[in-house]
């Protein structure tokens, strides 16, 4: 169970980061070019998010099921923190990654608050932004596929 959690985890996030990346460049242009906020893009912002939620989804389960959880018995909480590598996959990678789930969440719920499309355009290119920017950084590129 767990190699195949840890697979769709990994292949989830791909298509998790082109649609968070295609929402960030088209609410950009959106913003530059002055455009209405259609359904199209209502759409792409709205993927992202979908897909963010199902890789929080699919991570919290693999964080339980995982093999490095049992760490946290075996080391306790000092030896996770000065092992880098235990720590990345305990502590910084879940925590650092359910922030940017928040900050795309909050993107969203802060754009449907707003009538003008430029502001919508404009919140969820930063909030959406400043979320693929915190995944970017905790990902264990050692160990992704």
């Amino acid at each position: 169970m767990y190699s195949l959690l840890k697979n769709v985890h990994s292949y989830w996030a791909y298509f998790l980061l082109l649609v968070l990346i295609l929402a960030i460049l088209n609410a950009i242009a959106g913003k530059i070019k002055g455009k209405d906020f259609e359904s199209r893009d209502l759409r792409l912002s709205l993927f992202g998010l979908i897909f963010s939620h199902i890789q929080l989804l699919i991570g919290l389960i693999l964080y339980f099921v995982s093999p490095w959880f049992k760490q946290w018995s075996n080391l306790g909480m000092g030896g996770v923190m000065k092992d880098s590598q235990t720590r990345l996959f305990l502590v910084e990678h879940p925590i650092t990654n359910i922030l940017a789930i928040l900050l795309i969440t909050m993107g969203w719920s802060l754009h449907k608050r707003q009538s003008d499309p430029g502001k919508k355009f404009l919140r969820i290119a930063i909030f959406y932004g400043l979320g693929l920017l915190l995944l970017l950084s905790r990902i264990p590129w050692d160990s992704w596929l």
